[in-house]
């Protein structure tokens, strides 16, 4: 046997020691390679500028009510067994384009993500989500774009609902239809250009969703048409303070309804409609610890003669609002408020759509950290009037809350434990069917996220 060199000997006593730091580092937290003597090398691969996430995840969850029925009709409430497995790859490319460019942020991400659901096959889907934004400036000119683009791969056919399960609650129908094949995009385009203390804003928005689910005339089967809002209009705002402004905007847009063929639905109905806006607005930071976004005011509605609306000139109400607040180091606070006037997911009607949402974060320590989401939501559809039927009675709600634990075991690598309590609540009490439009609902799920 060849005699080993004094050189191979120190390259084997070398590579082991490496080797050895390496595994040492990574129980530590350390995600570099290591010399002979235990410390980082210098040399290690690291992100380029323009390479801003790549992960990946894989998260088990348990559901024990999938189609967020009652339990007081036929269909009892079926649990499973999820598991999701998902990735990132995200791209800014801005630093490519030089310091001189107008760019501050060209990115692009795509999210794949695959949930198996052990129980209950049907609602077994992958999603793939595309994401893009445009942001910059150039002289007293800046813009902003911003597109999330994504397909469904999900079941074609769409739940049938049993008897008086009917009657379900509109949560339901809108839980099970994000899981069936579709096409959603989401785009908000903003150009703004500045004069002193004064700013000019046009903007254009597109909220569109393509359902591919078969639609069906057996009784008690979910037909989901396809549906979309755009609009677009103009912002006059006026800095009142240095980080703090006031807008007036004006908005024209209109919402599409897909109207269901003749043999599910024989009054052939939809309340696809234009509308028009008038926004006051109120943005910035009052203050160093305050982010603040809001807006609102009247909407005013022209359906045409086959809409399933009694008042066809309709005035309603438009707001939104975002809010961030630093409390301390370590506490934040962050809400989110949205209602507004849109087509129903179930075809004829139009309905109002309110959504409340408050988000705790608590920084425990450097690793471990709390958050604590509450949420409220209302579908009201009483706006709308079925020929058929009259007035349509129907008004849910659905009150959340949902915590969760995130454990950052390196740099890179976390472990989130997280669940969510919603109950759903029927809110009209002439309804019909009203005892099967109330359920509960539990999920509890542990994550795992590796970020390279």
């Amino acid at each position: 046997m060849k005699k080993p060199t004094p050189s191979s000997t120190r390259r084997t006593v070398t590579g082991a020691a490496a080797l050895a730091g390496l595994a040492l580092n990574a129980l530590a937290g350390t995600d570099q390679p290591a010399t002979e003597s235990g410390a980082p090398l210098t040399t290690a691969w690291a992100k380029p500028s323009w390479l801003t996430d790549v992960s990946a995840g894989l998260r088990e969850t348990y559901d024990d009510n999938v189609l967020l029925v009652s339990g007081n009709g036929p269909m009892k409430p079926q649990s499973s067994l999820v598991t999701a497995v998902s990735g990132k790859l995200g791209f800014n490319f801005a630093p490519l384009v030089g310091e001189q460019s107008p760019f501050q942020i060209l990115s692009f991400a795509y999210n794949p993500e695959f949930d198996a659901y052990h129980n209950a096959p049907d609602e077994t889907f992958s999603s793939h989500r595309v994401t893009d934004t445009i942001k910059g400036a150039y002289g007293d000119f800046s813009f902003n774009v911003d597109n999330a683009f994504g397909y469904v791969d999900g079941s074609d056919t769409a739940p049938t609902y049993l008897g008086d399960d009917k009657y379900r609650s509109g949560f339901a129908s809108v839980v099970a239809k994000d899981r069936r094949e579709q096409i959603q995009e989401r785009t908000k385009a903003v150009l703004q250009y500045d004069i002193n203390s004064f700013f000019i804003r046009p903007t254009a928005c597109l909220l569109a969703f393509d359902m591919m689910t078969d639609l069906k005339p057996t009784a008690g089967y979910q037909n989901y048409p396809s549906r979309y809002d755009v609009n677009g209009g103009l912002d006059f705002g006026y800095h009142i303070a240095k980080d703090l402004a006031v807008t007036l905007g004006y908005r024209y847009g209109h919402q599409y309804q897909q109207m269901l063929p003749e043999y599910i639905d024989d009054t052939q109905r939809e309340s696809g409609s234009d509308y028009q806006r008038i926004l006051l607005g109120l943005e910035g930071k009052p203050w160093t610890w305050l982010t603040f976004a809001a807006l609102g005011g009247p909407d005013f509605r022209s359906y045409d003669s086959t809409a399933a609306i009694a008042d066809r000139n309709d005035i309603t109400y438009y707001g939104e609002a975002s809010a961030t607040a630093t409390i301390t180091a370590n506490d934040s606070l962050s809400l989110k408020y949205k209602q507004w006037r849109w087509v129903a997911y179930t075809g004829r009607v139009p309905y109002f759509d309110s959504n409340y949402e408050l988000t705790y974060h608590r920084k425990l320590t450097e690793q471990l950290s709390f958050d604590l989401t509450g949420r409220i939501a209302e579908y009201d559809f009483t706006c709308g009037s079925d020929p058929a039927k009259g007035s349509n009675k129907r008004n849910d709600y659905l009150f959340s809350i949902a915590p969760a634990l995130t454990y950052a075991v390196t740099r890179n690598f976390s472990v989130t434990a997280s669940g969510s309590i919603d109950f759903g609540r029927n809110a009209q009490d002439d309804a019909p069917g009203s005892q099967y439009r109330e359920f509960d609902h539990n999920i509890a799920s542990l994550a795992a996220t590796y970020k390279f």
